[in-house]
């Protein structure tokens, strides 16, 4: 069964290089921040990378988009089966807030607040350099995120590749230049 995203689980435009995103996680809140911050948690909803949390501290991410679905879908031809990228903490207040800046695309902040037994997950992606990369960083986001939901929720996430692209082409409708 595909569960579709519901209206509120889109991104929004706040700012001409910023969007920002909202979940509703299962609690509690330190769970979800081990999911943010430690890496054999953090690779099967987005990347792996060890993490030391201190400001200042750099680390690499590194994307493997084909284990985090069984199955994960085709992955389209312009995506490689690894993708690194250097980060860098400016800002830590465990286990509330995260600030991280990616080299070439720009700075993401992680705002945990625990509602009930719940977690409302903030995320804002700001200084997006151009259009073409705040489409894919909304749809991979939106993507990382339905898979970082099921596993939370002890479901299984839909096939990662077809869902990461067809939120694409949504957020090209959602978000034109």
């Amino acid at each position: 069964m595909t569960l579709l995203a519901t209206p509120d689980d889109y991104g929004a435009l706040i700012e001409p290089a910023t969007v920002k995103i909202q979940r509703l996680l299962p609690g509690p809140v330190e769970r979800v921040w081990a999911y943010l911050t430690e890496s054999d948690l953090r690779r099967r909803w987005l990347a792996a990378g060890e993490m030391t949390l201190k400001v200042g501290a750099p680390f690499e991410l590194v994307w493997r988009n084909d284990e985090l679905t069984d199955p994960p879908g085709e992955r389209p031809p312009s995506f490689a089966a690894e993708h690194r990228a250097r980060a860098q903490i400016t800002e830590v207040d465990p286990p509330r807030r995260l600030i991280i800046v990616w080299e070439g695309t720009g700075e993401v902040s992680f705002d945990l607040t625990p509602k009930d037994d719940k977690v409302l997950l903030t995320l804002v992606h700001r200084r997006v350099p151009d259009h073409k990369t705040l489409i894919g960083v909304s749809g991979g986001w939106h993507a990382h995120l339905d898979v970082l939901a099921a596993v939370l929720a002890g479901r299984k996430p839909d096939p990662f590749w077809p869902n990461m692209m067809r939120l694409r082409a949504d957020y090209e409708r959602r978000l034109p230049e």
